[in-house]
């Protein structure tokens, strides 16, 4: 409620805290979003989501990275698919837990935007847009935004 004689100073501050707290809110709300977002993609390529740990669903998700990459030579997609499984779960742990939130999020965007425009290549634009992966990479990306300024914001207030 907005009082006609209220002190504009106590009025804006107000405003300002209110401002940070949906700030927090959201960032928190993207980092889980993204980290989860993550984790499930690993967890259903060993399908774990099927509620087994099984190789065959891992098989499958090679021959899916084969489909993604079909520009790259056939020899590098092992090497292709456990670096995205093992960058994917630190990632997705990293970004939960809110560890390392500059570089982590930053990092998020390259593969999101990668694996994005291997799609692309591969199938189409329709096919990254229908998943929403440039969506999450610019989520990423500003999260990775937001903890920059923040890292910015604190060097200058240790200054003064």
């Amino acid at each position: 409620m907005i009082v006609a004689n209220a002190d504009p100073n106590t009025l804006e501050r107000r405003i300002h805290v209110h401002a940070i707290k949906w700030e927090t809110a959201a960032v928190l709300y993207a980092r889980i979003a993204l980290g989860a977002a993550f984790l499930s993609a690993v967890a259903g390529r060993f399908g774990l989501w099927q509620g087994t740990l099984d190789w065959e669903y891992f098989a499958k998700f090679q021959q899916y990275a084969a489909e993604v990459n079909s520009f790259m030579p056939s020899a590098l997609i092992p090497a292709i698919v456990w670096t995205a499984t093992v960058a994917e779960t630190t990632m997705g742990v990293l970004l939960i837990l809110g560890l390392w939130p500059r570089w982590v999020s930053l990092a998020s965007t390259v593969l999101l935007a990668m694996f994005g425009t291997a799609m692309a290549i591969s199938f189409g634009l329709k096919s990254p847009m229908d998943y929403s992966v440039f969506s999450a990479s610019s989520a990423a990306a500003l999260l990775s935004l937001h903890a920059f300024s923040q890292n910015r914001n604190q060097a200058a207030f240790k200054k003064h």
